[in-house]
């Protein structure tokens, strides 16, 4: 990967917020925002101030904690919106306005040139009243490119800082996304920010790829919470950067603590596969894997669990080896003949045979009885 210059824009407590049935409460976002700030996130969406009293005194609170990160609102391109959001004493606001025929017809009784032409003079509202501006094309990803690029000259010329593609419904494949994004970036000489979505399981590499093509700032949510199949993972981005685009600066090692504290605050339950902070992301059970990862743990582990702040779980099973057996086995403290170790991983192979999982408890009994066979 050639070398990337980046930013991260973590939006989890807006577009992640928005995944149904989810809520944060203040403190629960202050706590979000802490820990983004802790590992080196450079923007946090604080929110949409719009939406209520209760979500602008969060954003507010936010946009006055302190922290390194700049902070930005969210808004529609609407005086009322945009004001709001400045009375939050953000630095930036991302102004969004649809850009595709679809969004335009179902939502606008005008032309798409008459909502570019209304929402590009709320650009120079909030630019006037000294706030940065991102302006974000929504459904960008299904905008025939020469309006997209009209879009987006006609919000450079006005002064917006950055220039936001949307995929709003995640229907980009990575290389559609190199084509599409690399041209955009030679068409316009303002910083561009990719917003991906997940609905087929791409959001992480187009984020990537798009950085590759030249994007600027990659937004993403914790846990790649967010509508529908949500957005872009944080830490699974942050770990392709750190991996394979060499880009260090941001601390990793809180992403474990940071990803099941949403998972808390979401009440989001993490698939166990879930890479990078997911229960099983650095569990073993291959007998063939574990015997290699005691001689060098990059044998089979791409990137070191303690990078991310995770630990590495040998799980016994059927496909349990010997010496893993021998490894756990010792960690509990536990000493057998060679004859003993053997009936102990027959006995756990057949008990897992049934579907069982091998506890510590269920182990020690198992071990207990290889020994009284074996006495």
């Amino acid at each position: 990967m050639k070398p990337l210059t980046i930013e991260i824009c973590d939006v989890t407590l807006r577009d992640g917020e928005q995944t149904p049935g989810v809520s944060f409460s203040c403190e629960e976002k202050v706590k979000i925002a802490t820990m983004l700030d802790t590992i080196g996130v450079e923007v946090i969406e604080a929110g949409f101030p719009a939406v209520s009293q209760n979500e602008a005194h969060c954003v507010k609170t936010i946009a006055n904690l302190g922290l390194d990160a700049r902070i930005c609102g969210f808004s529609r391109a609407r005086e009322g919106d945009i004001q709001t959001a400045i009375d939050c004493d953000v630095e930036m606001v991302s102004i969004f306005i649809p850009t595709s025929e679809l969004h335009v017809r179902l939502k606008f009784k005008k032309s798409r040139h008459e909502v570019l032409a209304d929402s590009l003079k709320m650009i120079d509202y909030a630019r006037d009243h000294g706030v940065a501006v991102r302006f974000a094309a929504e459904d960008a990803s299904r905008t025939d490119l020469p309006f997209l690029k009209e879009v987006y000259r006609g919000a450079a010329e006005h002064g917006a800082a950055l220039l936001s593609f949307a995929d709003t419904v995640g229907c980009l494949i990575p290389t559609e996304m190199q084509s599409i994004m690399t041209e955009l970036v030679s068409s316009v000489d303002v910083p561009f920010c990719a917003h991906c979505h997940n609905d087929m399981g791409c959001a992480v590499a187009n984020t990537i790829t798009a950085a590759q093509a030249g994007a600027f700032q990659l937004h993403t949510t914790v846990n790649g919470i967010g509508e529908r199949a949500g957005n872009a993972s944080l830490e699974e981005v942050l770990v392709a950067l750190r991996m394979k685009g060499n880009i260090d600066r941001y601390d990793l090692s809180h992403l474990n603590k940071l990803s099941h504290m949403v998972e808390k605050f979401s009440g989001i339950t993490l698939p166990m596969n879930k890479p990078v902070t997911g229960e099983l992301a650095f569990s073993h059970e291959s007998g063939i894997h574990i015997a290699a990862i005691l001689e060098d743990p990059s044998s089979y582990e791409y990137f070191p669990p303690d990078m991310v702040g995770g630990e590495r779980h040998f799980i016994l099973g059927k496909h349990t080896g010997k010496k893993a057996l021998e490894h756990v086995m010792a960690g509990l403290g536990c000493e057998c003949t060679d004859k003993q170790v053997c009936r102990v991983l027959d006995l756990v192979k057949d008990h897992s045979e049934h579907k069982c999982n091998i506890t510590p408890e269920i182990l020690r009994k198992l071990i207990t009885k290889a020994q009284r066979e074996n006495a």
